[in-house]
């Protein structure tokens, strides 16, 4: 029998950095698993549907298919026409939300008596639910009973614009920049105060006009915060779903008209409507690398147009 006495180990205290590093996996951890959970693992399984014949409901009847969804996805005319749709959308909307913003947020950054007033009633549109945003513009443009076409009918009788149907691209547009505009602004605005203003007032002294203020000090210091609006503007314009198809359907009409029959409607129908789940799960992932590849782009030409004070520096 041995009768040895036992050591105990006494633990060694954590240094400095091995506390620091502890602490902040301890604080970054309920992020990192909801990134874990809610992005990382729909990314994996859904690139793992997209590989299948998933129905959404048969499992009995599932088999791996591999990049047939893919192949017939380039063949399919349908997602060609939605794909060349959501490109004219963005290039309809992204500029006019870009330059409809800073234009808000120069005026908002003006120094006058009661600004912050006028600042929270050009954000609240940003903060209306979809639904609520889409139920107060169709009141305006309906086509029959809308106060824009009364205004229109008003100058020129008879006169009826259907903004919602044959012309819905522009009125969805108005409805997306519009609700858009506020988180525009206060991006921007965050930029315009950060504007040095011994830079704007040495200009001034040297006689430079406003015009001139704006087009050579404001502006390229702008650049950062234009660039990175257009980035998150050009990821949300494909992801567009929710405002063109509340707006442009009803009880009646449960399909958006072909105008605004966007990517992600098609993507929606293909999933939801006729159950495709693996070639819908196909078609997310060739737009995510349609936008990663544009997103690249973007970041490659950045070097031309975007100021930083510390190339200027070096």
């Amino acid at each position: 029998m041995n009768t040895t006495p036992s050591v105990r180990r006494e633990s060694k205290p954590l240094s400095r950095s091995q506390r620091r590093r502890r602490t902040f996996f301890l604080f970054v951890s309920p992020w990192l698993v909801g990134f874990i959970l809610l992005t990382v693992f729909p990314l994996a399984f859904g690139l793992v549907i997209s590989l299948t014949n998933y129905d959404g409901l048969n499992l009995f009847n599932l088999h791996f298919t591999g990049t047939k969804n893919y192949v017939t996805a380039f063949g399919d005319p349908n997602v060609q026409y939605t794909f060349g749709r959501t490109l004219f959308w963005a290039a309809l909307n992204l500029p006019a939300w870009l330059i409809l913003s800073f234009l808000l947020a120069v005026v908002a950054n003006q120094k006058v008596r009661g600004i912050g007033i006028f600042r929270t009633l050009f954000y609240l549109p940003s903060v209306i639910p979809a639904v609520g945003l889409v139920w107060t513009w169709k009141i305006l443009l309906e086509k029959n009973f809308g106060l824009l076409n009364a205004i229109l009918d008003f100058f020129r009788p008879g006169t009826a614009v259907g903004w919602l149907t044959d012309q819905a691209m522009y009125g969805v547009t108005g409805m997306a920049v519009w609700n858009g505009l506020g988180a525009g602004m206060i991006i921007f605005l965050a930029g315009l105060q950060g504007v040095p203003d011994e830079l704007v007032e040495a200009a001034q002294i040297d006689g430079a006009n406003q015009g001139q203020v704006m087009w050579h000090i404001t502006l390229p210091m702008m650049t950062p915060v234009i660039f990175y609006q257009l980035v998150m503007g050009l990821i949300g314009a494909f992801q567009q779903l929710t405002i063109p198809w509340l707006a442009t359907t009803n009880a009646s009409v449960s399909v958006p008209p072909r105008s605004v029959y966007l990517y992600m409607i098609n993507v929606y129908q293909q999933i939801f409507g006729v159950g495709r789940f693996g070639y819908g799960m196909a078609l997310l992932w060739l737009l995510i690398i349609v936008i990663f590849a544009l997103t690249v782009l973007v970041f490659r030409t950045q070097r031309y147009w975007v100021f930083s004070e510390a190339e200027e520096q070096v």
